[in-house]
Order: structure tokens, then sequence, then C-alpha cells
């Protein structure tokens, strides 16, 4: 089998028709996604051998399950040490909002700050 070069006029330059092969259709989550904008940011020699060499849609789903999974952990364990329970939500759901959108920022800053933007 012998891999055939085809090339493209472009003016008066011929350019090789290139293609990167088909990646598997995942879909990437909110993680995943602000992960990707860090590399392509701050990171641009990681995001160009991923992208080349086919594996950032694998990277990125994995960086998004981890993050997710660390993410839902992090909160039952702050909950669980701070108290924040199924009866406080029935005694007074007011404090019990105002708890765990606290638990929920510090468990997202976590997650950004040891996954995300590394």
């Amino acid at each position: 089998m012998t891999n055939k070069i085809t090339y493209t006029q472009q003016g008066d330059y011929f350019l090789p028709d290139l293609k990167l092969p088909e990646q598997p259709k995942v879909k990437i989550g909110i993680w995943g996604k602000r992960h990707l904008k860090y590399i392509k940011d701050h990171r641009p020699i990681l995001y160009t051998n991923l992208l080349t060499s086919c594996k950032l849609t694998a990277y990125l789903a994995d960086i998004d399950e981890q993050a997710e999974d660390m993410f839902f952990r992090l909160i039952k364990q702050l909950a669980e040490q701070e108290g924040v329970t199924e009866q406080l939500k029935a005694d007074n759901q007011m404090l019990w909002v105002r708890r765990m959108n606290n638990i929920r920022n510090r468990a997202e800053e976590i997650v950004n700050n040891e996954l995300i933007f590394v």
C-alpha cells in the first residue's frame, strides 16, 4: 500500500492536500471545554501536539470525566464535613442553599486549580 500525496494549486504554488484522520465523536463537557481554551491560550505546543497526533478528543474527554468525578466527590465530602444535610434543607432552606452554593464554588475552584488550569 502506498501513500499517494495529492496537491492543489493555489496561485503559482502546489500545496499538499493534508487531512487529519477522523476522530471519534465524543461529547466534551464544560470542564473539557475550559481546559481546551486554557491549553489553546497558554500551552500552544501541548495543544498542537495533541491535535496533530489525533489525541486531543480523547485527552479532553478524559480531563472532563476526571474533573466531573472530582467535583461531585468534593461536594459530597465538603457537605459531610460541614454538616450540610437533608435535615438542614428541611429545617432552613435558605441556609442550606447558601452553604451548598459556597461548597460548590469552592469545589469548582479546587477542580480548576488542580485539573483545568495546569
